[in-house]
């Protein structure tokens, strides 16, 4: 699917959509790096898996942002013109797989240990969703990678099954666990779960474009700014979520911290 030539604003959009993505899980990462010790420590762990995610994300982004840089190349004075793939160079769509091997996996562990379960009930969670999203990654990765539309289908209703499962763990089994959980969070638990639904379901769109016939620079393009978009709200937008749940719980189980936090913002406020 990648195309030969880009023009001067296709070529502006996937750059200035990958800057983006940086910019977003980089200075995500720091903002909670420094907020860190406004929850409680039983929350944190949450928060650093969130901090990690936002890391290997922002790394993953700047090694992708560097290979299409390379990739595409314009002969026009500062870069006004066309841009065409450089000879015996390609960009690697590999890095998205990997940053997400690494990162899915993850982004439910943020999930589980926010709720703070009891720990037999937190490892059998993490027992059925850690392998499964994995699975599901790796089973897309050939699909993505081959020319051959049946390969491409037959790998893509495999990592289905996975997906599917993952569904079923989050919607049906987890929904017994958010009875425990405080009634101020409680929605917002629920509705984080529809978050990385809405934001997953960007990436089996752009995986059927060539199943549905649909390529060329435009689709392309599209492609590289969905994925893009589903990868700021799937990691830096989820975990502000995060931040803010494991923030209210703490506010809710120490009434001395929340009073502590509470004072902290007054005399921020005071000094602005």
């Amino acid at each position: 699917m990648i195309p030969d030539i880009l023009s001067q604003g296709q070529y502006a959009t996937v750059y200035n959509f990958l800057s983006l993505v940086i910019a977003s899980q980089l200075f995500t990462a720091v903002f909670l790096l420094i907020s860190l010790p406004r929850v409680l420590p039983r929350y944190r762990q949450a928060i650093t898996v969130a901090i990690v995610v936002c890391g290997i994300a922002a790394y993953h982004y700047f090694r992708i942002f560097d290979s299409f840089k390379d990739a595409f190349i314009s002969k026009a004075a500062g870069g006004a013109g066309d841009y065409s793939q450089a000879v015996g160079v390609s960009f690697n769509e590999g890095y998205r797989y990997v940053d997400w091997l690494l990162t899915v996996p993850l982004l439910l562990v943020e999930l589980i240990a926010v709720l703070a379960l009891a720990r037999k009930v937190q490892s059998g969670l993490l027992m059925r969703l850690v392998p499964a999203a994995a699975l599901m990654i790796a089973l897309g990765y050939p699909g993505e990678i081959s020319g051959d539309n049946g390969l491409r289908g037959l790998f893509g209703l495999l990592s289905t099954i996975p997906f599917a499962y993952i569904l079923y763990v989050l919607f049906v089994q987890l929904s017994k666990s958010l009875n425990t959980q405080p009634v101020s969070v409680r929605k917002t638990i629920g509705r984080l779960r529809f978050l990385l639904l809405l934001s997953w379901g960007v990436y089996p769109i752009a995986y059927l474009l060539p199943l549905l016939n649909i390529s060329g620079a435009d689709a392309w393009v599209f492609k590289q700014v969905g994925y893009s978009v589903a990868d700021i709200v799937a990691k830096a937008v989820y975990a502000l979520i995060i931040f803010g749940i494991a923030k209210a719980k703490s506010y809710e189980d120490n009434a001395e911290f929340a009073a502590s936090e509470a004072a902290h913002d007054d005399v921020a406020s005071s000094r602005r």
